[in-house]
């Protein structure tokens, strides 16, 4: 189906809930969505919770834990989901026929909206203490606003700068910062992973914008090759989980030049080698990363177009929630760990700033095993889900214009 005969066949997928604009939801993205958050939420727990979260490298090939090597290395699933799913929709709403400049709008202002929560909420809510933390929502918001400028050109077009960006993002690496003179926090913002003292604080940029803008152009991109008037066009889902992660099979195989950061090499056994070779590196994401997370992330999005039963609620609701419950689940989690820690005897001071100065909770012997933490996820999820429940219900019964920023 063309961009342009999109505007006269709306999208719509049966038994989906209503979007504001009204068009009917495609299950299967938003049980997706749902699905990578209870992921995410896990990540975030483990870094509260677990008792090497700020010693240890927990995807550490010589750890001689698999257990924990996968529960770090699933939840590379949920940024490029995040992302690309973040493009996807907006060609959705191009497609079920948003005015250009609406979309324009609102893409600049949703993405000013995303940067600010970023840098005060979210990132106050992982510290307890201010600082400056550029992560998955910053990303986000900038490539929404490339995309408010760049969506008014044919979708393959976008799909090609996108492209672009993922396989030749690596070359930014040879461009030094200092280049830009006092522009520099910006540009390590835009392209560089790291810490970077500041005068109002400590700036670290885990998610460089440039390299995830990327994904989020791929999404747009994709779109329309991936769904249709009728819902997933499944065969070309299909074609697309195979093509990515044959790429991935190939050039991760071969070690090619460019491909991924660290190659893979053969370990103390069979089970510590396909680690090495699934070890791809996020932080920016290389093209091994893209094409094997993005490449599951198909065959995931298949699986939940077929797929009904109970399980399905919850995940669709916290899919159809999903900046709501991300806000809450960082307060969550992290106030769930000080109620933890002082009912055990750690200070509660311990956990402020806790993420730029852990030496407070590691010097009190703060946290658990990994059944510890996989107890505190159930908690959490346990805490969200009656929320996410109720702002899923304002959201279905309401259309006040605030509501498509959260």
């Amino acid at each position: 189906m063309t961009d342009a005969a999109t505007h006269d066949a709306p999208l719509t997928s049966p038994g989906g809930g209503l979007t504001r604009s009204g068009a009917i939801r495609i299950d299967a993205i938003d049980a997706l969505r749902g699905l990578v958050i209870v992921v995410m939420v896990l990540d975030h727990v483990r870094d509260f919770f677990h008792a090497t979260a700020f010693t240890a490298d927990p995807m550490a090939l010589d750890s001689g834990n698999p257990a924990l090597f996968l529960t770090r290395w699933v939840t590379h699933l949920c940024a490029p989901t995040f992302v690309f799913l973040a493009g996807l929709s907006v060609w959705l709403q191009k497609a079920n026929g948003k005015a250009p400049g609406d979309l324009s709008r609102f893409l600049l202002t949703r993405g000013l909206w995303l940067i600010v929560l970023e840098f005060t909420l979210i990132g106050v809510g992982f510290n307890f203490g201010w600082w400056l933390f550029a992560q998955v929502i910053w990303a986000i918001g900038f490539a929404m606003i490339v995309l408010a400028a760049l969506h008014r050109l044919p979708r393959l077009v976008v799909l090609a700068v996108g492209v672009a960006i993922i396989v030749a993002h690596p070359a930014l690496n040879l461009i030094s910062p200092s280049t830009f003179g006092p522009l520099e926090p910006l540009w390590r913002m835009l392209a560089v992973r790291g810490a970077l003292p500041m005068e109002a604080g400590l700036l670290l940029v885990a998610y460089p914008a440039i390299q995830w803008t990327g994904i989020l152009l791929l999404g747009y991109g994709m779109a329309g090759f991936l769904i249709d008037a009728e819902g997933l066009r499944r065969g070309r889902v299909m074609l697309a989980a195979t093509g990515f992660l044959a790429l991935f099979a190939v050039g991760r195989g071969l070690n090619l030049p460019g491909f991924d950061p660290g190659p893979w090499a053969r370990q103390d056994g069979p089970l510590w080698t396909a680690f090495s070779i699934i070890s791809v590196n996020k932080y920016p994401p290389s093209p091994a990363y893209v094409l094997l997370m993005i490449g599951l992330v198909f065959l995931i999005l298949l699986a939940f177009d077929r797929v009904r039963g109970w399980l399905l609620g919850p995940l669709l609701t916290f899919g159809r929630t999903p900046l709501f419950t991300y806000l809450l689940h960082v307060w969550i989690a992290h106030g769930l760990a000080v109620a933890v820690g002082v009912a055990v005897g750690v200070p509660p001071m311990a956990f402020l700033s806790m993420i730029t100065d852990p030496s407070r909770v590691i010097e009190a012997g703060w946290g658990f095993s990994l059944w510890g933490v996989y107890l505190a996820w159930a908690a959490v999820l346990i805490i969200l889900y009656p929320l996410s429940r109720w702002f899923e219900g304002v959201k279905r019964r309401r259309r006040d214009w605030w509501l498509g920023y959260l």
